[in-house]
């Protein structure tokens, strides 16, 4: 294969196909179309300096040298990562599996039940072992979810206390994140050092670690009472494998727990991505950020999964969020919740066990070599004193090739887990200058904090033990979904395009996956300078001066761009630039986003075309010229529109004294052509899991790195393992938040070079507009730039149909489930749409075979309005079909089973079959069930 040739792979139309599409939108070539799409005004004519495109074998050959400069060294640093076996079944088959990495979010319940059944178990873990009510469906990181705690607490307290106490011997990164979380919304954070500090007389939210990050094992119980008893709330930082033996926290009426199950089979990665988890005790469930499954029922009144209280999902509440969670991390909460049901409870005990003892080994043999070991009890991190020798027994281990975390001058940090061995623990001995112990050691776990009763109790964690059981286990929730290697799914503003199996491959390696993000640097100088690389190349992509990879999600670089705004102004003694004006359709988490950011939201209105409305702009400005931070935008705007007024609005902002946001969500119709930071914005973040090729595996992970011009360069995320300067806030657990992953849009860059991503971006909007081209005459194409074209989506209008039939949107997006798609984007940003976004990756075969599914149901729906099928009772209002449907003995339909099973153009042999009919969200939202139900739930 030639370097040229990968653009190709990546790019599905062909030259034939890219001419014949060109012919139906009536241009001469997609340079044609671009110019008469995209404004001339930010039309940028130049050449992306990146290096000459790679092939796939040379771009491999280049990471797997990247990779070569980073050591797999033995790490015992913990700190909230460890080392973990992932088991080669989970990986194999779900972490390398399209079928798990290339599904979208759960949206569409009837096409996503095997990964809602496998968040399902992963919540009921988290429930399970923490001895809480509910748990989500996943957060971030560990430090995302105790800053989630934080908010949580706020709102639920009973007190008007502004205060929130940290045990100093919480995780530093996540002290970190809370601390910078806090400062915007007016908290103050008081790290305490509990074991000798008392609580102060009033307070709302306690936080507290368990194990703590020097490894002691304390009773939280006395500390619980006196929190409650100032009506405060307790969240509890909890490690999961060590709460299989020991006391769980809701057993002591602990309110909230929240931590990581990275150590539950999933790699370290450089600091991620990893699945965190937040649990809630009973009445607290419906104030629980971030996203939740819940069992249902369909219309055959099946048991069938969705999630659940969806429209509460904290971002669509916009201005009036308190959260601006909109994703989670699903692919990894898959992995975690899979290694609990392929070791069941008395395997992860077992691990448990192990880890324990090793720990118990290492801390006997120091003592035995005279060495001070703190005199508490522990589960898997023993810390000593060597008074002045710290550094240099860090130092004997790290020649050996064990990594030991440096407390201070005179404390090391030692942490076991699941891959400790007996070498290893002789090997920090030796670093120590002792000869260990042999034969047995007493383990010194606290028999009044030891776990009682069973944990994972359903059948799930028990029925999977053989590698047989597992293999079907997971092909089988597999089978129940459709993900992009089943077919096109053309989601408006989310992006779902090819995600390379060569970008992908270098995700497992170990050199990338098995690094602690604190391991020393000379250790991590290939990833430092991956990093570094792909950070000079999205900076040159966009135009702007500087880029930090530390957000791990769109929201959180949203979050990091307006908190480097607002530091900005600050820094200019401007504190009191606090308004954020934001259009009518931006994405809800523009606005939650904002209010994180200690901003108040005025909302600016849009015209009848779909742009900002400037004349209802040039009035907020003025209204509020002496205290506008800035202004978000989404561009090409959220209505898939290149709007002609983006510079003029960038310039009346400026001209206020604000900031200019863009949200660089719809970037992909950007690359190669205009670029953001040269065209007014001043800060944007980017989605690497739309754009840039990072898969959304089922609803996470995601990256969402911040982009800024040179001015706002001092104010990025400042790093969780040192000490942030003023103006730096904490945005992740980890410096360069999901490392591991990195390597993907890496690769896509190497491989596609400047020429490649321009043509992806061309090819991308002459797909939108060919799709809005066949299908405008038979639904309405809402929104328009110039010339009638479109970006690289398009909004098709369902009102006129719903109204003229009753056919509605969700009648129409069940149905296409029918024809072998996944829906498009549903109501948003208009309600009673559908918003389609093809890619450049779908070949004109599958374009078409959309759009005369579209023009299908089109004539379907005109058979409802002719009253030749009743409203109640078409293919429309009963799609979506399953097999057990079409092939029961009873069929009181008025049209044949054929029509509903095979419409028109379908696969008969190819078939995709949904497991089950139309969910009904609302008796899932009225019977919350956030865990797996038992076996009898699904005989009823």
């Amino acid at each position: 294969m030639t370097a040229e040739q990968f653009a190709d792979r990546h790019i599905g139309p062909g030259p034939d196909d890219e001419r014949r599409m060109l012919d139906l939108v009536g241009y001469a070539s997609t340079g044609e179309l671009m110019d008469a799409a995209i404004p001339e005004v930010i039309r940028w004519h130049g050449r992306l300096d990146l290096p000459p495109p790679a092939s796939e074998h040379e771009a491999l050959a280049q990471l797997r040298a990247l990779a070569a400069r980073n050591t797999v060294a033995v790490s015992m640093i913990g700190l909230g990562y460890h080392g973990t076996h992932t088991p080669a079944v989970i990986r194999r088959n779900v972490l390398e599996n399209p079928a798990w990495y290339t599904a979208y979010t759960p949206y569409q319940p009837e096409i996503s039940q095997g990964r809602l059944e496998a968040l399902l178990n992963f919540q009921t873990v988290v429930s399970d072992l923490t001895g809480l009510a509910t748990a989500n469906a996943s957060m971030l990181d560990e430090g995302t979810a105790a800053a989630e705690a934080m908010t949580l607490a706020r709102r639920a307290s009973k007190n008007d206390s502004r205060v929130y106490v940290v045990d100093a011997d919480a995780l530093p990164q996540s002290i970190a994140v809370i601390v910078g979380r806090a400062e915007p919304l007016g908290i103050e954070v008081r790290v305490l050092d509990l074991d000798v500090e008392p609580l102060p007389a009033q307070f709302f939210g306690l936080h507290l670690q368990y194990p703590g990050a020097c490894g002691a094992v304390r009773d939280h119980a006395p500390l619980v009472r006196a929190a409650h008893a100032v009506g405060a709330l307790v969240t509890v930082a909890a490690d999961l494998l060590a709460l299989t033996v020991l006391r769980a926290p809701g057993e002591i009426g602990v309110d909230i727990a929240a931590g990581t199950t990275q150590r539950f089979g999933v790699p370290m990665g450089f600091g991620g991505p990893h699945a965190g988890y937040l649990a809630v005790r009973a009445g607290l469930e419906r104030m629980l950020p971030g996203r939740l499954v819940g069992v249902s029922r369909d219309a055959a009144g099946a048991a069938a999964y969705r999630l659940a209280l969806q429209t509460r999902e904290q971002h669509i509440r916009r201005e009036k969020a308190t959260s601006n969670i909109c994703t989670a991390q699903v692919l990894l909460a898959v992995m975690a919740g899979m290694y609990a049901v392929y070791h069941g409870p008395d395997g992860l005990r077992e691990i448990a066990i192990r880890t324990h003892r090793m720990a118990a080994r290492l801390a006997a043999g120091l003592r035995a070599g005279g060495v001070e070991v703190t005199d508490v009890a522990f589960f898997d991190t023993v810390t000593a004193r060597v008074p002045g020798r710290a550094g240099q027994v860090v130092a004997q281990a790290r020649r050996r090739g064990v990594n030991l975390r440096l407390v201070d001058a005179d404390r090391v940090g030692v942490s076991c887990d699941e891959t400790t061995t007996v070498e290893q623990v002789a090997v920090v001995w030796a670093a120590f200058g002792v000869d260990g112990v042999d034969g047995a050691v007493p383990e010194v776990l606290p028999a009044g904090l030891a776990r009682t009763g069973d944990f994972l109790t359903h059948p799930v964690f028990h029925a999977h033990r053989s590698e047989t059981a597992m293999l079907r286990y997971l092909r089988r929730l597999a089978d129940f979904d459709y993900a992009l290697d089943r077919g096109m799914i053309p989601l408006g503003s989310c992006t779902m395009k090819l995600n390379a199996t060569t970008e992908m491959e270098p995700v497992s390696w170990a050199e990338f996956a098995n690094i602690h993000p604190l391991a020393p640097v000379e250790q991590t100088a290939g990833y430092r300078e991956l990093v570094g690389q792909l950070e000079r190349w999205l900076a040159e992509v966009t135009g702007y001066d500087a880029v930090s990879v530390q957000p791990n999600a769109g929201s959180q670089g949203e979050l990091a761009g307006l908190l480097a705004i607002r530091s900005w102004h600050h820094s200019r003694g401007e504190r009191h630039r606090n308004v954020c004006l934001i259009p009518s359709s931006a994405h809800g988490t523009n606005a939650a986003s904002a209010v994180m950011a200690g901003m108040r939201v005025v909302v600016v209105g849009c015209d009848a075309d779909g742009n900002v409305d400037l004349v209802d702009l040039d009035a907020k400005v003025d209204a509020y010229r002496d205290t506008l931070a800035a202004i978000m935008v989404t561009y090409p705007s959220t209505h898939g529109v290149y709007e002609t007024g983006i510079a003029q609005l960038c310039a009346k902002v400026h001209d206020a004294g604000g900031q200019v946001y863009v949200d660089g969500a719809n970037l992909n119709a950007l690359v190669g052509f205009a670029r953001p930071g040269r065209f007014g914005a001043d800060v944007s973040h980017l989605n690497l899991h739309k754009t840039f090729c990072i898969p959304h595996g089922g609803g996470g992970p995601g990256v969402g790195p911040v982009a800024v011009r040179e001015h706002l360069a001092p104010f990025l995320p400042g790093d969780p393992a040192g000490a942030p300067a003023d103006g730096q806030p904490v945005i992740a657990a980890a410096r360069y938040g999901s490392a591991g992953i990195l390597p993907i849009p890496w690769a896509y860059l190497r491989m596609m070079g400047a020429e490649g991503l321009t043509r992806a971006t061309g090819v991308a909007v002459l797909a939108a507009n060919y799709v809005a081209t066949r299908l405008r005459e038979h639904f309405p194409v809402l929104y328009a730039g110039n010339k009638g074209l479109v970006a690289h989506e398009c909004i098709l209008d369902l009102r006129p149909v719903t109204k003229a039939t009753g056919v509605s949107v969700d009648d129409v997006a069940k149905r296409l489930i029918d024809y072998g798609f996944h829906a498009p984007t549903m109501s948003f940003p208009v309600a009673g749409t559908l918003m389609v976004e093809p890619t450049e990756s779908e070949d004109l075969a599958e374009l078409d075979r959309f759009c005369d599914a579209m023009i299908a149901i089109r004539a379907e729906i005109d058979k409802v309005g002719a009253g030749e099928w009743p409203v109640g009772d078409n293919p429309l209002a009963n799609a979506p079909h399953t097999a057990a449907m079409v092939g029961g003995d009873d069929w009181p339909h008025p049209y044949p089973r054929s029509v509903g099973a095979w419409p028109a153009g379908v696969d008969r042999v190819g078939k995709y079959w949904p497991p089950v009919r139309r969910v009904d969200g609302g008796y899932g939202d009225r019977n919350l069930v956030c865990s797996c139900p038992s076996p009898q739930a699904y005989e009823s």
